[in-house]
């Protein structure tokens, strides 16, 4: 489940709409509908703090792997980086569709995916990197 699909659902059971949401979490009514939509994510961590807090909910729940994958690669690779580990991800979650794949080995599937994708990065950038003269 993604980012905004997790925060509408316990949005939903906490029985609060969108609006109040954003009131008690100090947010405009277009950024949440935006997050929900998946038009858009917290780019702070504090955001998903706030969010976790009004709700209830584990901050960690909100903020899954796959946004600390992106995340990552856009403060490494800028946001072409993050374009690619993005459209790898939505990619691979493609590959599950209508499967019957227990949540758990999804999990442990995309953690071996997100490995694969660093350590291309870096052999990438150790055979295409100019070397210094020595």
């Amino acid at each position: 489940m993604k980012f905004g699909e997790k925060l509408q659902q316990a949005r939903k059971e906490k029985g609060i709409t969108q609006a109040e949401l954003a009131k008690k979490v100090g947010l405009g009514l277009k950024t949440i509908t935006n997050y929900e939509s998946g038009a858009t994510y917290p780019q702070n961590r504090s955001v998903y703090r706030r969010l976790a807090d009004v709700l209830e909910i584990d901050s960690d729940y909100l903020h899954n792997e796959n946004d600390e994958f992106t995340d990552r690669a856009m403060a490494q690779y800028g946001s072409k980086g993050k374009q690619q580990a993005a459209a790898l991800m939505d990619d691979i979650t493609g590959l599950f569709a209508g499967g019957d794949m227990a949540e758990e080995d999804m999990d442990i599937f995309m953690k071996a995916v997100q490995d694969a994708y660093w350590q291309a990065k870096e052999k990438n950038r150790q055979k295409y990197s100019r070397k210094k003269a020595e």
